[in-house]
């Protein structure tokens, strides 16, 4: 399973909010519910999230196994 629990830590660090996210950076409020939800993202999304908080992939998700 992916968990998006490292991108809300890497967020909180950065000071980045979801408001940020969708307002500033243009990302849509589609994609946090599914980044809330631990639903797919594209990797054109993780390519742009990691751009916005200047991280790499694994600052922003993890496998877990189940």
């Amino acid at each position: 399973m992916i968990s998006y629990e490292p991108l809300w830590r890497t967020m909180q660090e950065k000071g980045i909010t979801t408001y940020a996210l969708i307002n500033k950076h243009g990302i849509s409020s589609r994609t946090i519910n599914n980044l809330k939800h631990n639903k797919g993202i594209t990797v054109f999304t993780l390519e742009r999230l990691c751009e916005i908080l200047d991280c790499t992939p694994n600052d922003i998700i993890e496998f877990v196994k189940e």
